[in-house]
């Protein structure tokens, strides 16, 4: 493991939305970071609960940025790291319990390599911490139609953590939960897309910044806690901006060559999954779904391309060239091992 022979800035930012519970529950933990040169700031997304007078009272050493709208996620962190001046952003989520020495790996890791430009713990579960969480897990990749899973995560399948996934590694994403970025780097790229507001914006900023030549990694080292879902509920809503925010981004990345039999297909298999679900009585998946697409459609030729270097998908790090659709749901394999690192040998 690299050593670190200085401690560049560190901007450690939550962004906080109705989550005084949270603040109150886990800032402790961020507190009794060992790291020595950072900040740490909470970024409020015009919260309606007691979140700021918590953090008034109980945090005093805590910086306190307020937002005069709920922007989303997305919206919300290019508000607040406009504002903050450091090297390295950590973006944590509210609902994540830290140990001591989660940064200094993570840094030491990053200064090494100037390519590398984003990276992310080790996500285990709060409620279960035997085994991995959903937002991320070990490290982020992405299958051949764009659909996202995790080392350690294959759609619902979380894995109990046994060290398999303990090795340094490029990805394709690195979860929003507990993102390590330089920031240099995420300000040459305008940060998250605003029109994201939640859900996927990271695996988008993450996408791009390997179109151009940088670096994503996990680095399992660092490890915290995660409750997930802390901000918005499962349900519509969230259902909804996730198919949406996974279509958009192959709207923007893929290259023609991929683009249209791709998105065609992912097309089809949403439809199928909606109406599966609609003939199980879950009316509200079936209805998110046909209104991601209906915004998808109508949006289509107002999403800017992106990928002008027209990279194929499988060029880049962490991509499975196969569908992780027919792996776990028609072959029944529900690791990330039996999917990716059986393919390799």
């Amino acid at each position: 493991m690299n050593v670190l022979e200085n401690f560049p800035t560190v901007a450690v930012v939550i962004l906080n939305y109705n989550g005084a519970h949270y603040l109150q529950q886990f800032l402790p933990s961020v507190l009794a970071s060992t790291y020595p040169n950072k900040r740490i700031i909470v970024a409020d997304n015009a919260s309606t609960d007691h979140s700021i007078s918590i953090v008034q009272a109980n945090f005093p050493q805590v910086e306190i940025l307020m937002n005069q709208q709920n922007d989303g996620f997305a919206g919300g962190y290019n508000w607040a790291l406009r504002q903050i001046d450091a090297a390295y952003y950590i973006l944590l989520n509210s609902d994540v319990s830290v140990t001591p020495q989660w940064i200094e790996p993570v840094i030491a890791l990053m200064e090494a390599d100037d390519t590398i430009a984003a990276c992310q713990p080790k996500l285990l579960s709060y409620y279960a911490p035997e085994q991995f969480e959903y937002a991320g897990a070990c490290g982020g990749w992405m299958d051949a139609l764009g659909y996202p899973f995790a080392r350690g995560r294959v759609f619902d399948n979380m894995e109990i953590d046994a060290g398999q996934y303990n090795t340094v590694t490029p990805i394709f994403w690195a979860s929003g939960a507990a993102l390590f970025i330089k920031s240099k780097v995420f300000h040459a790229f305008n940060g998250f897309t605003d029109s994201f507001f939640a859900h996927q914006e990271e695996i988008e900023l993450c996408w791009r910044i390997q179109l151009a030549g940088y670096k994503i990694f996990a680095c399992p080292e660092s490890v915290v806690y995660h409750v997930g879902a802390g901000t918005l509920q499962k349900g519509g809503r969230k259902i909804y901006l996730n198919f949406r925010n996974n279509l958009m981004m192959l709207v923007m990345h893929l290259p023609p060559k991929e683009k249209y039999w791709k998105l065609t297909l992912r097309f089809f298999l949403d439809a199928l999954s909606a109406w599966k679900s609609l003939l199980n009585g879950n009316t509200a998946f079936f209805t998110a779904v046909a209104q991601a697409h209906w915004y998808v459609l109508r949006h289509l030729h107002n999403i800017k391309a992106q990928n002008q270097l027209k990279k194929p998908l499988k060029s880049l790090q962490g991509v499975y060239s196969g569908s992780i659709v027919w792996q776990y749901f028609f072959k029944h394999k529900k690791t990330f091992a039996e999917i990716v690192e059986k393919k390799r040998s």
